[in-house]
């Protein structure tokens, strides 16, 4: 099961009042996610990000039924959703954004989709919902518009572009403003414009929260 293994960097969550939670991806590191900081605009957010226990949040890909991936799944789950809820009660969600890279946009997605509700923002580099098909049933809340970036390749050797179609499909349905770009052979990266979409969404608020 995932400890509770917590890297922060930037300013401090007193000086920003918003937070962006950055998930890696599989044999990752949490020091390697927030190394990207550097393409982003977060001059004024507080940098979270999780460590994942073996740098893996769950085994096996993320097409598998899900209770092939557990209890790991649910537990980075639960991870999460206890980093947000702390962190909900000090800021509020609407200054909560999540990001993630594969195996961790995998991830910030299905916990979006399992909880939706008014956040900051969603960031997925490369990544769908979880599991052998959709399920649709696992899902409830109105985003309120949350703006929602997906970015990924066609082909992505572990991403299939029609989880990608789906995973925005879904997401509007529950009121997400989607924001879905899929690229032409890039390979299983992120590129500029991927960054310059983020971007848009970091930068779409006045640097001084409110609750």
């Amino acid at each position: 099961m995932h400890q509770k293994n917590i890297i922060t960097a930037g300013k401090k969550l007193e000086e920003t009042g918003k937070v962006l939670i950055m998930l890696h991806g599989r044999g990752s590191t949490a020091k390697n996610i927030l190394s990207i900081a550097g393409n982003l605009h977060v001059d004024h957010y507080t940098l979270v990000a999780p460590q994942a226990t073996n740098d893996t949040w769950y085994p096996y890909s993320f097409l598998e039924q899900p209770l092939r991936n557990e209890p790991w799944l649910s537990s980075a789950l639960s991870l999460l959703g206890d980093l947000v809820s702390d962190l909900d009660w000090k800021i509020g969600k609407k200054n909560i954004y999540l990001l993630g890279f594969s195996q961790g946009a995998c991830l910030t997605l299905e916990f979006l989709a399992r909880n939706a509700d008014k956040y900051g923002g969603g960031i997925a580099f490369t990544g769908g919902l979880i599991g052998d098909k959709i399920y649709p049933e696992n899902y409830r809340g109105d985003f309120q518009r949350t703006p929602v970036f997906i970015g990924s390749s066609d082909p992505d050797p572990h991403v299939p572009v029609e989880r990608v179609h789906d995973t925005a499909r879904i997401l509007k349905e529950m009121n997400a403003s989607v924001i879905e770009r899929i690229y032409e052979r890039i390979g299983h990266t992120i590129i500029q414009d991927e960054f310059d979409q983020a971007n848009r969404i970091l930068s779409e608020r006045s640097a001084t929260p409110s609750v």
